[in-house]
């Protein structure tokens, strides 16, 4: 019994060591910002691979959400005769919640992966330890322009999200269930308020700061040898992805 509850004390110890570290390493972080050089190659670069090289695996989720929303909203709708408001359905759903969380769950899986296996590599061949020898603030140098262009892409990845499952949505009310689609744009016209669109935009930073933020760390402190780099990123893609989810509830509650 003992042994259980020291066993129980030092993990919970090296949870809240853990949760202080990373708040630590965020606040380094925050600090850094307004202080030159500023990276612009660097930024670009990270826009390039996480915003551009996403459109696909975002786009192709966001027509398919939204053809299924649309078939399984419409025969759900109809029961009570009320398929006028399969367009308001469709985009508030995709707006206010499936656009920002699917948004950061690709993105989780696509680029922030990546983020947290090419830091790890760069910690156990011990080039930002050389960085560190060298004078050079690694955090800046390579932590800070990831964490902006994930501030940056992952909103905007969201906005094509909406538009592109909305418009999935039309394929399937309009071209194949045969709805008017004066009725489908139409109810989303009168329906969709600005307080969805910011809600939706909200998230979106959020959960874009939390994927950087979460990979980059795991990645800059991963331990030595291949079996570090494996476990940082594969504990780095299920923390990102629970805390979206977490944070979507608490966001929603706030802004309902």
């Amino acid at each position: 019994m003992i042994d259980l509850i020291g066993h129980i004390g030092s993990q919970s110890i090296n949870v809240v060591r853990e949760i202080g570290r990373m708040f630590l390493f965020m606040w380094e972080i925050i600090i850094s910002l307004p202080v030159p050089p500023y990276r612009w190659t660097s930024f670009l670069k990270q826009v390039h691979f996480i915003g551009l090289r996403s459109l696909f695996v975002i786009a192709l989720t966001a027509i398919f959400t939204g053809m299924v929303l649309a078939l399984q909203g419409y025969y759900t709708l109809s029961r009570f005769g009320s398929e006028a408001l399969l367009g308001p359905a469709v985009a508030l759903s995709i707006i206010r919640e499936l656009g920002p969380v699917l948004s950061g769950l690709m993105v989780t899986g696509r680029a922030g992966s990546a983020l947290t296996a090419e830091l790890g590599i760069m910690r156990i061949r011990e080039q930002i330890d050389a960085l560190e020898v060298m004078g050079i603030p690694p955090l800046k140098f390579l932590v800070t322009p990831r964490i902006e262009a994930g501030l940056l892409v992952v909103p905007l990845l969201t906005v094509l999200f909406d538009v592109i499952g909305i418009w999935g949505g039309y394929l399937v009310a309009v071209r194949l269930l045969g709805m008017s689609g004066g009725t489908y744009f139409g109810g989303i016209e009168s329906s969709v308020e600005m307080h969805d669109i910011v809600t939706g935009l909200i998230k979106s930073c959020t959960f874009g700061l939390i994927v950087t933020w979460v990979c980059t760390y795991k990645g800059f402190f991963t331990r030595r040898g291949a079996e570090g780099v494996s476990h940082s990123t594969t504990s780095a893609v299920v923390l990102s992805s629970v805390l979206i989810l977490v944070c979507d509830y608490f966001i929603t509650s706030i802004m309902l």
